[in-house]
């Protein structure tokens, strides 16, 4: 999930966004402890792209909009960022769409990192196939160990690397909210409202994932968001909430 301080040197000067005390978000990086997968199996995932290189994730919400983390977008220029679809590679294949808009959450904090969401309106609006489809909002969050995967193009490992070319996927198990901010875990009173955890020893989200899709249930539970290292023990992965910013994102869609 975040990471580490020279892909945050990189990205600071990009974005210039102030990131939380001992946290960085994870910009670039990918699946910890996972495996590849094919688009078909996650038919809503895109990559997020600056220049002909994947910063971060996102999921279809419908076939105009895009949902991705806020953190993902602050300072962003919606004309400077493309979003490849349909491919299970983000180099190639699918199809490349031009951004018209977006927003970030009015509440969303970089220092406390709460209601991390943002919204993405497409130039212009996708067909549906096997390779391209929307995935259905949450409208409650899993029961504390129930099963989830989430899906990236981020680093294998803590600290940074080279992005697999092929799309990655890793099964993890939901850590509630309460339970993640117990003592049970590593985090306290940093886990927040409009949070949700994930946690399997050596598996995680990781640098390069951030926005995607923290899948349970065949319903979007979470978005990537932060977190200390990728796969450190008694750190789970930290997600916005999306049982909880369902409303935010209904309204934003429609509005944008």
């Amino acid at each position: 999930m975040f990471r580490f301080v020279v892909l945050f040197s990189l990205l600071a000067c990009v974005f210039a966004a102030t990131m939380p005390k001992g946290m960085l978000p994870q910009l670039d990086g990918r699946i910890v402890g996972g495996k590849p997968t094919t688009i078909e199996k996650s038919p809503w995932q895109v990559s997020l792209q600056r220049s002909g290189s994947h910063f971060c994730g996102g999921s279809f919400y419908d076939k105009n909009h895009i949902v991705t983390a806020a953190h993902c977008l602050q300072g962003a220029i919606s004309s400077q960022i493309k979003v490849r679809a349909g491919s299970t590679t983000w180099n190639d294949g699918g199809i490349l769409l031009d951004v018209a808009d977006f927003k970030i959450h009015d509440g969303y904090s970089s220092n406390l990192m709460m209601n991390d969401v943002a919204v993405i309106r497409l130039a212009s609006s996708v067909t549906y196939s096997s390779s391209i489809k929307n995935i259905e909002l949450a409208k409650k969050a899993p029961a504390d160990g129930a099963e989830a995967s989430v899906t990236g193009w981020g680093t294998l490992q803590s600290g940074g690397g080279s992005l697999p070319v092929t799309l990655q996927t890793v099964n993890v198990d939901i850590v509630s909210r309460e339970k993640c901010a117990s003592s049970s875990y590593g985090y306290g009173s940093e886990i927040r409202p409009t949070m949700i955890c994930a946690y399997t020893e050596g598996k995680d989200s990781c640098q390069g994932d951030s926005g995607g899709p923290l899948v349970s249930g065949g319903r979007l539970v979470g978005i990537v968001s932060w977190g200390y290292g990728c796969a450190f023990p008694n750190y789970p992965g930290v997600y916005a909430d999306v049982a909880d910013l369902r409303r935010w994102i209904f309204d934003t869609a429609a509005s944008i």
